[in-house]
């Protein structure tokens, strides 16, 4: 964050850059018969590869509501006029890759800023329904299909987030995302109401994920999965991408949840760590 008066110190340090370059010079050459210091021991590492769940967002991007422009980036300094480049953003908080605070449905549901940060890094559960999807594209996931899940993994790990891949990132770029119908309906895949009450009643689970426009499918005119979920003061993520390159079981994910004061949600950074 530049204040006033911040390209005024930018100008004067670049002027600076040969002078620091060549005194950078003479200081190695005089510590190379100084004792040397030896380097500080990184703290090891439990992944080895870090998958990134976020689609590029930019004024294009579809929204539920259609794909009117939710994103503008307002040039407000340059660094030809004033040493340094900063934008307004002018942002619609449910686009893109994007968080649900439980207060975008629950009055009393906490805002992104009141949400435990020990709940944004959680074990990853994937549910791949992706063939179920491609012959319905108003598929909704299951207790069946969470059951079928852990009969080949064991039980859901406490705590975890438990992600749709539905394949439907696949199609972001096209109609098919939004899949409107003559009528205006949308038509994509989500959670079932049955399989959000599994989730929150039955298992320890601290968020849901779809790699669709809403953890509701399509069609829902009511929303009951936003409703019964979030009001369990328990977060969702919409738009994930990349679930096709992350295992069913193993990985960490880390929700790189906006810290907005009374925010509903808002444009999330997800990484997987495997």
């Amino acid at each position: 964050m530049c204040v006033e008066g911040c390209h005024k110190a930018v100008q004067k340090a670049i002027a600076r850059r040969e002078f620091i370059e060549t005194a950078a010079g003479v200081v190695a050459g005089a510590t190379l018969g100084a004792n040397v210091i030896e380097d500080a021991t990184a703290a090891p590492r439990n992944f080895t590869k870090a998958i990134d769940l976020t689609h590029t967002l930019n004024k294009e991007f579809p929204t539920y509501g259609g794909t009117e422009n939710y994103v503008e980036l307002e040039k407000i300094y340059t660094i030809e006029h004033d040493g340094y480049l900063m934008y307004k953003w002018h942002i619609t908080e449910h686009v893109g890759t994007h968080l649900d605070a439980p207060a975008h449905f629950s009055p009393e549901g906490n805002s992104c800023e009141e949400i435990d940060v020990e709940t944004l890094v959680t074990p990853l559960a994937v549910i791949n329904v992706k063939t179920q999807a491609a012959l319905n594209s108003d598929y909704q996931v299951s207790i069946a299909d969470i059951e079928a899940w852990e009969n080949v993994h064991g039980r859901l790990p406490d705590h975890c987030c438990v992600a749709m891949n539905s394949g439907w990132s696949d199609h972001l770029g096209t109609d098919k995302f939004r899949n409107e119908d003559s009528q205006g309906s949308l038509h994509f895949p989500g959670f079932s109401i049955e399989a959000a009450e599994f989730l929150r009643d039955k298992r320890n689970v601290n968020g849901i994920a779809v790699d669709t426009l809403s953890l509701d499918y399509g069609p829902s005119i009511d929303f009951s999965v936003h409703v019964a979920w979030l009001l369990s003061n328990r977060w969702g993520l919409e738009a994930v991408a990349n679930l096709d390159d992350v295992p069913p079981i193993g990985a960490t994910l880390v929700v790189g949840s906006p810290k907005i004061e009374n925010a509903t949600g808002g444009p999330a950074r997800l990484i997987a760590l495997i």
